[in-house]
């Protein structure tokens, strides 16, 4: 399926000196090899000592490019070591030989390789690898390969909640899913669905210095401080100013650590021991996602881009990433505390939110777009009773609108830059949309005369 895109740059990569092959027996295109002829024709012995003489831990293995879903894909550089740790995943679930491992995840995405594909090698256990993650499928797939571990990321368990269910739902041999992304409520609904199956949630980015393991099962928790790791690994949740997208600075010029309850940046400090290797040919990207001076002249910290919480019995939640997160009336709105909200309304199915521009106004404020649950119609009254008992005044949605389906990437990320271009407006906008009316109490259907109103500020927000 990337024949097209290579041949498309060959001559660009011949001209870096870069060698490209099929994953085939032979190949008609120019300039391209093939290679399982090649597997076919190799040495059963082992690779001689002195061909990787040269090779240590900290020597790139390979590049593995972000998900872009807050800006371009940048590559960012993986070496031996980091693939030993990815592997160490499989330590915290008593992985072993006898497990089956099954991924339906794309294999460039770090959770697929890093994890799945290496993770097996290291402990000699057996990959199932599915091409496409299908939900109504993936139970049967699971019984006919005799699974015993799951891979997930983001919505993937939620699509599972969500197909009808089955007699056999617990008819599997499934004892562990790795992975991260689950919401709370779908962790618990998975669970009471599907079985006793243990859940060993993380927090890891591909490029980042610093990981969390939920290793105790708290439901909707990405990890707990650990002293040992605290002391080895240098990290903080800091300050974060939303309008000027950067940490908050004191007097002196240096970061200002949040308390606990509250939502911070989460910062790694960069030593030999949690390195930041950068993006490949991409100094200026590697340079932003570096702080320098945080808390004394000359240290260097990694910035994740993402906003934690630390609770007071020191139990770690994700908040939400640094570029979704949106300021209103003063407040800052966490557009993943927003959707888990919506996401317990009966009919919802699918949501994400995201802050637009409104004329006249500073900030932005929020809007959800929703897919609903099959043969479910919107209930404007009912939803504005959820999000008036459930959220505050300025993280309510004020708009909301209703798409048959949402698009996702390979891995299961929403892409939020166009539906925050498209803005509110019916005339651009054929979807339902619905406008939060206080007056009425309740969500009213949008319409131009009430877009008009809201650009002229007749209508309070």
């Amino acid at each position: 399926e990337l024949k097209e895109s290579v041949e498309e740059i060959l001559p660009f990569l011949k001209k870096e000196n870069v060698k490209v092959y099929y994953l085939s027996k032979t190949s008609a295109t120019e300039g391209v090899e093939s290679f399982l002829d090649k597997v076919d024709a190799a040495s059963d012995e082992p690779t001689p000592l002195s061909w990787r003489s040269d090779v240590t831990f900290k020597t790139p293995a390979m590049y593995i490019y972000t998900s872009g879903t807050t800006g371009l894909p940048k590559a960012a550089v993986i070496n031996h070591e980091r693939i030993m740790l990815a592997c160490g995943l499989f330590d915290a679930g008593s992985v072993t030989s006898e497990d089956i491992v099954y991924t339906a995840l794309p294999l460039y995405h770090s959770s697929a390789l890093l994890i799945g594909v290496h993770g097996c090698i290291m402990k000699g256990a057996t990959i199932v690898l599915r091409a496409r993650f299908s939900a109504s499928q993936f139970w049967d797939d699971c019984r006919k390969y005799n699974v015993t571990v799951i891979q997930y990321i983001g919505e993937m368990l939620r699509y599972l909640c969500s197909v009808p269910q089955r007699n056999n739902d617990r008819d599997h041999k499934v004892r562990l899913a790795i992975g991260n992304g689950i919401r709370a409520d779908v962790w618990r609904e998975f669970i009471r669905r599907f079985g006793n199956i243990s859940i060993l949630e993380f927090y890891a980015s591909t490029e980042g210095n610093i990981s969390f393991v939920n290793y105790t099962g708290k439901i909707g928790a990405v990890g707990r401080v650990n002293c040992l790791q605290k002391k080895i690994l240098r990290y903080e949740l800091v300050k974060y100013d939303v309008e000027k997208d950067e940490p908050v600075r004191d007097e002196n010029g240096y970061c200002v650590r949040v308390p606990k309850g509250k939502p911070g940046l989460l910062i790694c400090k960069i030593t030999q021991y949690a390195p930041f290797s950068g993006y490949a040919g991409a100094k200026q990207q590697t340079e932003k996602k570096q702080l320098r001076d945080v808390f004394q002249k000359g240290d260097l910290y990694f910035n994740s881009g993402d906003l934690l919480v630390i609770d007071n019995n020191n139990f770690i939640y994700f908040h939400d990433r640094t570029g979704d997160t949106f300021r209103w009336k003063g407040e800052n709105v966490s557009t993943t505390e927003v959707a888990d909200v919506l996401g317990l309304i009966d009919c919802v199915q699918e949501v994400i939110v995201y802050g637009v521009s409104v004329p006249g106004y500073e900030g932005r404020t929020g809007m959800a777009c929703i897919r609903l649950k099959e043969n479910c119609e919107f209930n404007g009254e009912g939803t504005y009773r959820h999000v008036n008992t459930h959220l505050p005044n300025y993280a309510r949605p004020r708009f909301i609108r209703i798409k048959s389906a949402i698009e996702l990437t390979a891995t299961f990320k929403y892409h939020k830059v166009q539906l925050v271009e498209e803005g509110f407006n019916p005339a651009v906008i054929k979807d339902r949309l619905y406008f939060l009316d206080d007056k009425e109490n309740l969500y009213v259907q949008m319409t131009q005369d009430i877009y008009n109103s809201v650009k002229k500020h007749d209508f309070r927000l």
